[in-house]
């Protein structure tokens, strides 16, 4: 009996020891800020969330994004309205999806005050359509915490969003999507 019990502590402690060495190698957060821009000659549209969560793994450089559609705030509220209903549909497709690595994650030093450049490829997945995309990302890390930028652009047509012809040149066939992010790490 005693030897049972033994074994079931050394197990527990080997599953806490375990969990927080991996922890540490965990970063998340759940106010990613994601903004996107398209500047057309008729008027700029710009939205922005503040609620998009994230998780990073510094060993594997494995890194997904989530976000809800609905959580994009934009100046005038027609414009919120028609992007929601119209364009995105996120009634039905609710949400926006980064599954990813860091492909030179070897050349960022997580512990290590410094700023480091990353070369990132995954899929990103809008309107229920997703395409493979390869950016770069700016990671820096200092005593508070890891900070992450990065901006690429993507044709709304590779997304299948359609733009009916009586706004199409108020809305620019390519978006820029900005992304900045501070890491906690996941304890």
């Amino acid at each position: 009996m005693r030897h049972k019990n033994l074994i079931n502590l050394m197990l527990i402690l080997t599953i806490l020891f375990g969990s927080t060495w991996l922890g540490a190698q965990k970063y998340f957060s759940k106010t990613g800020e994601i903004v996107f821009f398209s500047k057309s000659p008729i008027e700029n549209i710009e939205a922005k969330s503040n609620s998009a969560n994230t998780v990073l793994d510094s060993d594997s450089g494995k890194i997904q994004w989530a976000v809800l559609i609905k959580s994009f705030e934009f100046e005038k509220a027609l414009m919120q309205e028609h992007f929601n209903e119209n364009y995105m549909e996120s009634s039905k497709i609710p949400k926006a999806n980064f599954s990813g690595n860091i492909e030179n994650i070897e050349n960022i030093i997580f512990n290590t005050a410094g700023e480091y450049t990353a070369n990132i490829s995954g899929t990103l997945e809008i309107h229920g359509v997703s395409h493979e995309i390869k950016t770069t990302a700016i990671f820096k890390v200092s005593e508070k915490g890891i900070h992450a930028n990065s901006s690429f652009n993507v044709l709304v047509a590779d997304y299948d969003i359609k733009i009916p012809s009586v706004v199409r040149n108020n809305i620019a066939e390519e978006i820029q999507i900005s992304i900045n992010v501070e890491y906690e790490e996941f304890k």
